[in-house]
């Protein structure tokens, strides 16, 4: 008889057949050892159970369902950490965070709140949104989540087209310049500051993002309803209050409060936001070194009363007020040249003394009444007044040396100035004031008919202007006065003009939005504008037409879209006023022929829904005023004498990298040139000893407007943790090609000058502190009412990107001139502290 022991092998052969045998027969006993268990109720506001809640376990497909009684029981791996997320149409998700050991079983109870909007609504709006083209909807609720300086409405649309200065709210849209872009505030046209030079001095958008309830931006091919601009239009809607609530946020940059509610009767409403703001952080970075004292606040109101079931009153008001000091001490700019004849570190260095002042405010405020008789007839009348007084002081002295820097460290002359180019002194002074006042009233209405929505209506506004200019430059080069006199010691520059001008604009509208058969998938809006000022009698007429078409036999989601009009732009202030301060009372509209075409596509991406949109457009403009920019300080020839043209495409990807987190993607190519009249210059041709001997007319012909950005690229992206959807991280990225650079006074060179692409990635980390669930809270708690708590670190210029805005133009003592780079803002970061109730 063998011994058991001496054969090892057979036991071996024993043992894996038994745990086969067990495992093929026992399957369930294997998975209860592996798995553990959570089990539960789910309820909703009045503690009744809620049936057919999802319960899924984050960032992965599997779930289950709470059954009628609103209980349910989910199989969850053990030893790791893993989330639940409970959900159910029309109240606010619910996250618990889970870690059990092997085998382990969990009973819970969730309470899910009730949310204020219903999601039949949001659909409705979205499938609007596709039919009409050029327009995107933009959350305003991702607007303190988006990285960014501003933390604004305007951050998010440069996302869509694009942007090359991150200290200012405004936008550039397919080659229009800022002037060129209408904003609406509840129907009410609110307006800029128009003597702002740089980013700098930029105060709060009126746009305040915790009062949006909605964000309409259209980037062309917008319908009649809306004003006489050529580029764009920005149409929010502040919300309408449906309980008490508020929020508040303080961070290094801006600080704000908001409240909003109703009375016991649902009748009166208000919505109250106040905000303060001072960029000193930002600013101490730049180049310009010195004392940096800006500062802006504001306070807004919405206030509505329902006086019957057909009447309702609501007021606007906005009251801002922005300063900016500066005391600089010293700047120094430096620039790289290469050249096959020699290379170079170029720089300047200036010593400042004085200082500039600038006050900017704006005050508006508006009152409608609404009449709706029925559900299908509705009348609006508005009254408004819009103010705006402005002031800049400027008295600025500097003494500069101009040359070649030693960035040598093994050298004792490490950072100074080895090799002189150029040394002077120069003084700017500035003396003006702006005041501009504009009064509104206007009706609008809209009748629906069914297969007919109809849509009209007229305004009057009379507009106020009183413009004050005093502005000199004296510059003083190896000690001569520019431009050089020998018996009088000459200014370079000298503005010195005023203005008063009235002006009363009459506008209306007409347009029609018809929606076909339903089984023919087509719509079209028809429509048509006037407009005429009695500054030149100019008597404008604008057809404007819509086309959207979704194809009913075909399976997949597109809806083909297109628009054509004509868009004019009649002058405001800024228009008006040339070169030399001088106002042309007889500039005519500006005035342009538009068309763009494209489709929006319904798609599912990683089993989550996403779209792509795609436009192809054409603007054929004439009448054109021609302008140079400066940091954001448009400067116009104050004449039509232009004609120009934009092209481009664009495409965007919308979709769900990661469940509820929507994220974007956004490219556009686009190409804009100008043609001036009479802008010609004399070639000539040198013989041996270089002198002319023969000359020809040149004409200049179409050149690169200062727009003219070729690829424009943004991508708004979120993510959270895997098994924590309480930590997020937002990434908002922006990159845009070269733009062009005007010289002063050079015909043939005209914006010869090249920007380097702007290219700036802001990163934005986010935590939970405290989330809705008020169930667990005790009833004395000082939270007891917060809804969330949320903390966020931001840095700003992520890759530290010295992005150029404008440059400085330096002569040599051999009258060569050079271009030395004016910076952006580097690294920077930023703190903020989020609640809402």
């Amino acid at each position: 008889m063998s011994n058991p022991i001496s054969n090892p092998m057979k036991i071996s052969w024993i043992a894996l057949l038994l745990f086969v045998f067990v495992a093929v027969h026992s399957p369930s006993l294997i998975a209860q050892k592996k798995l553990s268990q959570v089990s539960g109720l789910v309820l909703d506001e009045n503690d009744k159970p809620l049936f057919r809640v999802s319960v899924a376990i984050l960032g992965r497909d599997k779930g289950t369902f709470s059954n009628d009684s609103g209980r349910f029981i989910i199989q969850v791996p053990p030893r790791m950490p893993f989330a639940l997320v409970f959900s159910f149409t029309g109240y606010r998700p619910v996250q618990r965070n889970f870690n059990l050991a092997e085998g382990e079983a969990e009973t819970i109870t969730i309470k899910l709140e009730p949310t204020q909007s219903r999601l039949e609504d949001v659909l409705v709006r979205d499938n609007r949104a596709r039919t009409e083209a050029g327009r995107i909807n933009i959350d305003p609720g991702k607007a303190l989540l988006n990285p960014s300086p501003l933390g604004n409405i305007e951050s998010l649309i440069k996302i869509f087209v694009g942007s090359n200065n991150e200290l200012t709210s405004q936008y550039n849209v397919r080659g229009g310049s800022y002037d060129e872009n209408l904003v609406y505030v509840n129907d009410f046209e609110v307006y800029r500051p128009y003597l702002v030079r740089s980013g700098q001095q930029e105060g709060l958008s009126f746009i305040n993002p915790e009062l949006t309830g909605n964000v309409k931006f259209y980037n062309g091919g917008f319908q009649a309803k809306y004003g006489d601009k050529m580029s764009s239009v920005l149409d929010v809607g502040y919300r309408k209050p449906t309980k008490f609530a508020g929020s508040a946020y303080f961070g290094l940059l801006e600080q704000g409060l908001h409240l909003e509610g109703t009375d016991r009767a649902k009748r009166f409403t208000y919505l109250v936001g106040v905000r303060n703001r001072s960029n000193r952080n930002l600013l101490s970075s730049q180049d310009t070194k010195g004392n940096y004292i800006p500062s802006s606040a504001d306070l807004q109101a919405l206030l509505t009363y329902q006086l019957s079931n057909k009447w309702l009153i609501e007021f606007l008001g906005n009251a801002s007020r922005s300063k900016f000091t500066l005391y600089p001490e010293e700047s120094k700019l430096s620039s790289a040249v290469f050249s096959p004849l020699f290379t170079a570190n170029l720089a300047l260095d200036i010593a400042f003394q004085g200082q500039e002042k600038d006050q900017y405010q704006t005050n508006m405020a508006g009152l409608s009444a609404t009449w709706s008789p029925n559900k299908k007839v509705r009348l609006k009348w508005m009254l408004s007044r819009f103010e705006n007084n402005e002031a800049e002081n400027i008295d600025i002295r500097g003494a500069y040396l101009f040359g070649e820097r030693d960035f040598d460290k093994s050298k004792a002359t490490y950072g100074l100035i080895v090799n002189p180019l150029g040394a002077g002194i120069f003084q700017n002074f500035t003396r003006n004031k702006l005041d501009i006042s504009v009064w509104n009233a206007s009706v609008k209405g809209s009748i629906d008919k069914g297969k007919h929505f109809i849509q009209f209506g007229s305004g009057i506004d009379r507009q106020h202007i009183n413009d004050k200019l005093h502005e000199w430059e004296y510059n003083d080069s190896a000690g001569y006065s520019l431009p050089y006199s020998p018996n009088v010691i000459n200014l370079n520059k000298v503005t010195n003009a005023r203005a008063a001008i009235n002006i009363t604009r009459l506008s209306g509208f007409i347009q029609d939005n018809i929606q076909f058969s339903d089984t023919s998938g087509l719509g079209l809006q028809l429509g048509v504008r006037y407009n005429y000022n009695t500054l030149n009698n100019e008597l404008l007429v604008s057809p404007r037409l819509g086309v959207s078409f979704k194809p009913r036999n075909w399976k997949k989601d597109i809806i083909f879209r297109g628009a054509a009009g004509r868009y004019d732009q009649p002058p405001f202030y800024r228009e008006l006023r040339r070169y030399d301060g001088t106002i042309n009372e007889d500039l005519r509209a500006q005035k342009s022929w538009q068309v763009s075409a494209g489709f929006d596509y319904a798609l599912t991406l990683l089993k989550r829904p996403g779209r792509i949109t795609t436009e192809l457009y054409y603007k054929h403009m004439n009448d054109v005023v021609p302008y140079d920019i400066d940091n954001v300080r448009l400067r116009y020839f104050g004449e039509n004498i232009a004609k120009a043209y934009a092209a481009g495409a664009e495409v965007r990807l919308f979709g769900e990298l990661v469940k509820d987190a929507e994220s974007w993607v956004s490219i556009g190519f686009m190409k804009t040139k100008e043609n001036l009249a009479n802008d010609q210059y004399q070639r000539y041709e040198l013989n041996d000893q270089n002198v002319a001997v023969d000359s020809t007319l040149v004409d200049v012909g179409y050149l690169r407007r200062p727009t003219d950005r070729t690829l424009t690229f943004g991508m708004f992206f979120q993510d959270y943790l895997s098994t924590n959807k309480n930590f997020k991280v937002y990434l908002n990225t922006l990159y845009g090609s070269n733009l062009p650079y005007n010289i002063p006074g050079s015909v043939r060179y005209r914006n010869a000058l090249v920007i380097d692409p702007y290219i700036r990635i802001d990163l934005g980390l986010s935590a939970l502190l405290l989330d809705g669930d008020k169930s667990t809270r005790r009833s004395h708690s000082p939270f007891r009412g917060i809804n969330n708590i949320w903390a966020s670190l931001e840095v700003f210029n992520l890759i530290d990107r010295p992005n150029t805005i404008s440059y400085l133009l330096i002569k040599d003592f051999a009258n060569n001139t050079f271009t030395l780079p004016n910076r952006l803002t580097p690294r920077l970061l930023n703190l903020k502290l989020v609640t809402r109730w």
